[in-house]
């Protein structure tokens, strides 16, 4: 029988089930195309539906929070805070003391920072205004100062407010501080993107401070940047931007203290904001899983250092988008198409889904923009789509299968009547030339029990028993042949080979035993006793194959090795045992519980075989002592026989070693005891 390679085996369940396909109704096609142009769309706008876009809110966070560089405090940026305790001490909530910051200013203008931004909007009046605006027209260093409209900060500037900002502003034309937008968007309840570029709107602070400074060539790597924001969470208890109270500087005399915030300032940007508990507090994509938010100067800080780090996430096309939506759906099309038990299939589909589901990880971990880039859409398109073929594949082909299926499990055990469903190219319809381990039981003196019964009972005994029999062959993967009466014979290696046919084979000759002693004590105490279930096993070639006629065939195996086995069966009867098996089959089944009992000369046979016999229970040592003995058999074998009185006399019940013992004593010289 020709074996066929995995990839034809799948060529084959993928053309069966595109037979099922073909054959379904026209209702059944339409729906199936329906459900694939939904599965499609799904797969491609899933960020702009109802409530999947949420899910893939929720997934792009745990990308963000899972794929977070964990950094130590980064030394290139500095946030100078007003905090809850400045608030205090300066009695003065809202809006910010200005003179404090004025006062801060003159001070950090001369500790060599690259460039300050001041988020902190400047949108009513003050009595340190004019004094603020001096030391803002005063500053050495590049100096950004916080700008919002109404058009695109409608939540936090009325038209008023705006037009005493602007005002403000005008003011400082001519000098080294500018307008810088402070603009972050909010997009599902979370700030997880760079603001969109609007026309007459100033850069993005963060923008704006590296552009001015000799860091410009990596700010201008961002130009129409408005990807996502790549936060970062912080490898130690530091957090991962230092900050240190305004108060600091605004009061700063002592000129020791002066140096040493100078070095916190020198090279740094400087980022000058509230780090309020109420104020100013921006969801960001990781705040589902660090559960807290941050001040919206983190925010900022957060911009500078990506694009002082190069990270900008390559943006993916909508071609890209397109192309891989549409393998997802054929991916989950073949799949489909392939007309196997789900057990078998289940691997295959985990590999895919879970290749699916974590595809947008690499992509994130690898710096490939995956804000707007389907995850939850791509499964489930997916699920759609293989639910929508494999229902039509399934729906069409299910009455065919089952009614195979049911028949041939009769007979064979569920996987392999399956396999040949999937695959009838498998079964060879003339005979072959196979190894086989085969098994034949018989139920000692049956016959001669059911001459003492009526028909009936007979009959109920007799299917009860075959019954049992029968599905520990099934459940052990073989193949039942036939039955001859009470006699079962079965084997494993046709029509397909398993790597594990001998194990399960062996298991199954002892398996039966212990089945029909369960039947012997299930049985009437009121009938006649019930014998013994006997087996014989071996390993050879037999010829496979359907054998018959016009009119009725069977699929039945033939040769020498068939008849070795059913010799063997006979034997126990004179053996003392009630499963032996030959030499071949013990040492393909990849067991060690096997002892051995010599060598004997079948019922009709010329040549001697090996016989063994299943001893779970029996220690090893015990096993190894009775083959050295046996090995003497050919030398010296009054010795042997010595030997195994000694074993024998040790275990007084064990029968198959005292008719070892009997047959040992009885060579006479022969090498192999002659079975009557």
């Amino acid at each position: 029988m020709t074996t066929l390679s995995p990839s034809s085996r799948w060529h084959g369940l993928i053309r069966k089930g595109c037979r099922n396909v073909r054959a379904a109704s026209g209702r059944q096609l339409a729906a199936t195309a329906l459900m694939l142009v939904a599965a499609l769309l799904i797969t491609r706008f899933s960020w702009d539906l109802p409530v999947v876009g949420n899910a893939e809110d929720a997934l792009y966070d745990l990308r963000s929070f899972v794929m977070a560089p964990s950094v130590d405090q980064d030394p290139r940026i500095q946030i100078v805070a007003y905090t809850d305790q400045t608030l205090i001490a300066a009695k003065k909530r809202s809006p910010l003391d200005r003179g404090l910051l004025a006062r801060a200013l003159q001070k950090l203008d001369g500790m060599g920072a690259k460039a300050i931004g001041i988020d902190v909007l400047f949108d009513q009046p003050q009595d340190e205004d004019q004094a603020l605006i001096g030391q803002l027209r005063a500053m050495r260093t590049p100096t950004f100062v916080a700008y919002a409209d109404t058009a695109t900060n409608k939540d936090d500037i009325n038209y008023e407010q705006q037009q005493y900002l602007k005002g403000l502003l005008a003011q400082l034309d001519g000098s080294k501080s500018h307008p810088a937008s402070i603009r972050l968007p909010n997009y599902q309840g979370a700030t997880r993107v760079w603001p969109s570029i609007e026309p007459g709107l100033p850069p993005l602070i963060g923008r704006a401070m590296v552009s001015s400074g000799p860091d410009g060539d990596k700010a201008r790597a961002f130009d129409g940047y408005t990807g996502s924001i790549r936060y970062r969470r912080a490898a130690s208890d530091a957090p991962v931007f230092s900050m240190l109270p305004i108060d600091l500087f605004a009061a700063l005399d002592d000129p020791g203290m002066a140096a040493a915030l100078a070095a916190q300032i020198k090279g740094r940007y400087v980022l000058i904001g509230g780090e309020i508990v109420d104020t100013d507090q921006v969801t960001t994509s990781l705040t589902a899983y660090t559960g807290s938010t941050v001040p919206g100067i983190e925010v900022h800080a957060a911009t500078i250092a990506q694009m002082l780090d190069g990270a900008r996430m390559t943006q993916v096309a909508g071609w890209q988008r397109w192309g891989v939506a549409l393998m997802v759906i054929l991916a989950a099309m073949l799949t489909a198409l392939v007309d196997a038990r789900i057990w078998r299939m289940a691997p295959f589909l985990i590999v895919q889904l879970v290749a699916i589901a974590g595809l947008p990880f690499f992509l994130q971990g690898r710096g490939v923009e995956t804000y707007g880039t389907p995850a939850f859409g791509w499964v489930a398109g997916w699920i759609l789509a293989f639910t929508a073929v494999s229902s039509a594949v399934r729906a069409s082909g299910a009455v065919e299968r089952r009614f195979a299926q049911d028949a041939l499990g009769k007979y064979l055990p569920r996987d392999i009547a399956q396999e040949i469903i999937d695959n009838p190219e498998r079964l060879t319809l003339s005979g072959s030339k196979r190894e086989l381990y085969i098994l034949f039981s018989d139920l000692e003196g049956f016959t001669t029990l059911s001459h003492q019964l009526e028909p009936e009972v007979v009959a109920r005994l007799l299917n009860d028993y075959l019954d049992r029999l029968t599905r520990v062959v099934l459940e052990h993967g073989g193949l039942v042949d036939k039955y001859v009466g009470d006699a079962v014979v079965a084997f494993w290696g046709a029509p397909i080979a398993r790597p594990d046919d001998g194990e399960k084979a062996a298991r199954c000759a002892l398996a039966m035993w212990q089945a029909g002693e369960e039947f012997r004590r299930s049985v009437d105490p009121a009938l006649p006793p019930i014998g013994r279930t006997r087996v014989g096993a071996h390993y050879g070639e037999a010829v496979v194959g359907n054998f018959g006629g016009e009119r009725r065939i069977q699929y039945t195996a033939l040769g020498d090795a068939m008849n070795t086995a059913s010799r063997l069966e006979s034997a126990n009867k004179s053996l003392g045992t009630s499963v032996v098996v030959s030499r071949e089959f013990a040492e393909r089944s990849g067991l060690d519980w096997w002892r051995p009992l010599g060598r004997v000369v079948l019922r009709g046979r010329a040549r001697p075989v090996e016989i063994l016999e299943p001893t779970p229970n029996m220690p090893m040592a015990e096993r190894q002592s009775l083959a050295e003995a046996i090995a003497l058999i050919d030398s010296d074998p009054a010795k042997a026989a010595d030997r195994i009185a000694a074993l024998a006399a040790a275990r007084p019940d064990d029968r198959p070693l005292a008719c070892l013992l009997e047959r040992t004593r009885k060579l006479q010289g022969e090498k192999a005891y002659v079975l009557a």
